[in-house]
C-alpha cells in the first residue's frame, strides 16, 4: 500500500474554531477517498495562530526561525494541501496571506489544493471564489473545483458518519464528501509522477514518439 502526505492549514485565531473544525472534516474526507484508492495518508497539522509571532519575525528579517522552516517545508513538500481560512471583512485574513506570503515563489507550483472558508453567516461564501482562489491560481497551485464554505449553524458534534458528522447539515456533508473526492485521485496521481524513475521505469518510445511522455 502506498502512502501520500497531506499539509493542512488551518488559519483560524481561536481555539477551539469552526475554520479547524471544517479542516478537520475535510482532512477526515479526503483520507477515506484515498484509503478507497488503496493509499494510507499522513497528515501534517499546522495551526498558524501557534506561528504568528514567527511569521511576523520572518517578513521583517526576511529568515525564517527552525520551527517555522520546518513547518513550510512539510507545506512545500506535502502532495496535497487543504487550507482553510475565517472570513474577516469579505477575505481571508492576514494571518492566512502571511503565510502564503512568505512561502518561496513557484513552491506551489502544481500542488493539488482544496480550499474551505469559515464566517459567521453564508452571507460571506463567495469568499472562496473571490478571495481565496485567486489567491492560490497566482500561486499556480491546482485548485479543486469544489470549495467548501461553512457558517458557525453548520457544524455539530456528534460522531462521524459517511460524509460528515451526524448533526453537520446535509449541505455541507455533500460539499465537504464531493471536494475530497476531487483532490484525493490528484494527490494520488502527484506522487506518483513524481516519484517515478527515469531509469526503472522509462517512457516507451513510441509514446514519446507520439508526445505522450
Amino acid at each position: 500500500m502506498s502512502t501520500r502526505t497531506l499539509a493542512v492549514v488551518s488559519g483560524g485565531l481561536r481555539q477551539p474554531s469552526t475554520t479547524r473544525l471544517l479542516a478537520d472534516r475535510l482532512t477526515e474526507a479526503t483520507v477515506r477517498a484515498l484509503g478507497e484508492q488503496g493509499i494510507t495518508t499522513t497528515v501534517e497539522v499546522v495551526e498558524l495562530r501557534e506561528h504568528a509571532h514567527d511569521l511576523t519575525n520572518m517578513l521583517l528579517t526576511g529568515f525564517a526561525v527552525p520551527r517555522l522552516q520546518e513547518v513550510l517545508d512539510a507545506v512545500v513538500g506535502a502532495d496535497g494541501l487543504i487550507a482553510v481560512s475565517p472570513i474577516f471583512s469579505g477575505s481571508y485574513n492576514g494571518l492566512f496571506k502571511t503565510f502564503f506570503d512568505v512561502l518561496e515563489a513557484g513552491s506551489l507550483a502544481g500542488m493539488p489544493t482544496l480550499l474551505g472558508a469559515t464566517a459567521g453567516t453564508a452571507r460571506h461564501s463567495l469568499a472562496l471564489d473571490h478571495a481565496l482562489r485567486p489567491l492560490f491560481v497566482y500561486q499556480r497551485a491546482v485548485v479543486v473545483p469544489t470549495g467548501v464554505f461553512g457558517a458557525t449553524e453548520d457544524f455539530g458534534a456528534s460522531s462521524s458518519t459517511a460524509t460528515g458528522r451526524a448533526d453537520d447539515t446535509p449541505a455541507i456533508a455533500v460539499r465537504v464528501d464531493r471536494a475530497a473526492r476531487e483532490l484525493a485521485p490528484l494527490v494520488a496521481a502527484r506522487t506518483a509522477r513524481a516519484g517515478r524513475d527515469a531509469f526503472t521505469d522509462p517512457t516507451p518510445f513510441e509514446r514519446l514518439l507520439a508526445g505522450g511522455a
